[in-house]
């Protein structure tokens, strides 16, 4: 007998850690296939609301928020890189230069959660982003990463120049944060059981077959 678990992994396109998690998260859910069966949502989170739309230089940002020397930033982007190839993400943190605003990128990937094709999205936004260097801010790269997830190229446009879904994301953000939820990512289990952080898949899988069990 199959069992249903729903799963809201909130989080932002422009963290590496989330890249992780997603990761982790998906290799557990393959050794439980068959057995669960999850319903995946992908919930907002802004790292940096506050971005202007040029963006910012990533070590002079990382240094200024979390007070991290140039060497600690590369030192933990060596971490991070390493911990992707554990679970298949490629992390080329020397193409990642500046950190931009995600508002639209949130606003897209709500748009591509109501038209089924929000996994892809979120895979693309955050390959194009960690591996590919890109501005996932950039209209441009947002409407072609919308094509190539599936979604209408044209109706992407459309949204973007508009601010359509902004409340709806705007009111996730909320919620979210005022359950608590202030760093990323933090996957949510059947809207009950919280697990924070890039954890390996051995940590969804046991917390996934012990929901399981619980029926």
């Amino acid at each position: 007998m199959t069992t249903h678990i729903k799963i809201d992994f909130v989080s932002d396109v422009s963290c590496p850690w989330c890249a992780v998690g997603l990761g982790s998260l998906e290799q557990a859910l393959s050794r439980v296939d068959g057995e669960i069966e999850a319903e995946l949502h992908f919930q907002p989170f802004e790292l940096n609301p506050d971005m202007p739309p040029e963006g910012e230089d990533t070590v002079e940002r990382l240094s200024h928020k979390y007070g991290m020397t140039p060497e600690q930033v590369r030192q933990n982007g060596e971490l991070i890189t390493a911990r992707g190839r554990e679970v298949g993400f490629t992390f080329n943190m020397d193409k990642r230069t500046r950190t931009y605003n995600t508002f639209d990128a949130h606003r897209l990937l709500h748009w591509a959660g109501l038209e089924g094709h929000q996994l892809a999205l979120k895979h693309a936004l955050l390959k194009a982003y960690f591996t590919d260097g890109e501005n996932p801010s950039a209209h441009d790269v947002l409407v072609r990463l919308c094509r190539e997830s599936g979604l209408n190229q044209d109706r992407a446009r459309e949204i973007l120049g508009s601010d359509e879904y902004a409340i709806d994301v705007r009111a996730r953000e909320r919620f979210y944060t005022q359950q608590g939820i202030s760093s990323v990512p933090s996957i949510i289990f059947n809207d009950r059981h919280l697990i924070q952080g890039g954890q390996a898949p051995e940590t969804f899988e046991r917390a996934l077959r012990q929901l399981a069990d619980a029926g």
